[in-house]
């Protein structure tokens, strides 16, 4: 059965890094001897080996223990032994491109269609969805293409903002972006506000944390979701 724990987190550089997650951690890697850490999105530029240290020390507080992919020689090898998986957040084209490069993909979507544990975070949330086309990431590298692991049935938008009234900002606001992707493609995009995070199992998919979640359908007016609902409602 699927496990997933999809979260749209702040950056890593704060002193309470994934705290309020701590519980829904451990829970969902009760049963986790070899936790897989997948660091390729480099937030801020961090190398590999620091962002695997400090999920490590992360993790430790939680009496979890996780091992950095960039620890074997092969990391096709190492997704097919672990029994939960985490992809840290960062720069989603960077993510996918390495992710591509070493031709992991199906080897992810298979161990957590499976039902390996999985925990995604900002950039390791969106690369779940069918493409990583409504990140917020600058493209600062091109993958081969935007389709990503395709493990849930829409596309995510992690750390979704709401438009700020009376500001003088000129850009375009979140909201206008998703409905720019929306005249060249149909999938629903979940913006999914900082804190919350998505909970999937096999026949749900619920909203969890402190703030609704704002759903966008292609041609419709676009309308909030409260924690607690299950968005299979919405793709049946």
């Amino acid at each position: 059965m699927k496990k997933m724990i999809l979260a749209s987190t702040s950056t890593i550089f704060r002193s309470n890094y994934l705290e309020y997650l701590f519980p829904v951690i451990k829970t969902l890697f009760s049963n986790s001897k070899n936790i897989l850490f997948i660091p390729y999105a480099r937030p801020n530029g961090i190398s590999h080996k620091a962002y695997t240290q400090l999920v490590s020390d992360t993790f430790n507080k939680i009496n979890l223990s996780i091992v950095g992919i960039d620890n074997y020689d092969n990391p096709i090898e190492n997704i097919d032994s672990c029994d939960g998986i985490f992809i840290g957040g960062g720069n989603s084209f960077l993510l996918l491109d390495k992710i591509q490069e070493y031709k992991l993909s199906e080897k992810i979507t298979n161990k957590v269609n499976s039902g390996t544990p999985f925990l995604g975070t900002s950039a390791g949330s969106n690369i779940c969805g069918i493409t990583i086309g409504t990140t917020n990431d600058m493209p600062i590298i091109h993958p081969s293409s935007l389709n990503s692991l395709n493990l849930v049935p829409f596309n995510i938008n992690p750390h979704y903002l709401d438009p700020i009234k009376g500001s003088s900002h000129m850009g375009e606001s979140r909201e206008v972006r998703i409905k720019e992707f929306h005249q060249f493609n149909d999938q629903i995009v979940i913006g999914l506000r900082e804190g919350s995070y998505l909970e999937v199992n096999e026949n749900s998919i619920i909203l969890n944390g402190p703030n609704t979640a704002r759903i966008f359908k292609k041609d419709h007016d676009p309308f909030e979701i409260e924690p607690k609902f299950n968005l299979n409602k919405l793709l049946n």
